[in-house]
């Protein structure tokens, strides 16, 4: 019983963690927060997003 608690416990933590990490990651913006920004050749800070209408 004991290590089933141990164990639910650490999957809603990493879950809860892993969505924290999300919403932080998604207020730097698009590009601030991808990982081959260094490299990348978009420049999706200038191109504005276009919705359909």
């Amino acid at each position: 019983m004991l290590v089933n608690i141990i164990i639910g416990g650490a999957i809603f933590g990493y879950a809860g963690w892993a969505f924290y990490r999300f919403i932080q990651k998604s207020k730097e913006g698009k590009c601030a927060a991808c990982s081959i920004q260094s490299s990348c050749t978009s420049n999706c800070s200038v191109v504005p997003d276009k919705k359909a209408k």
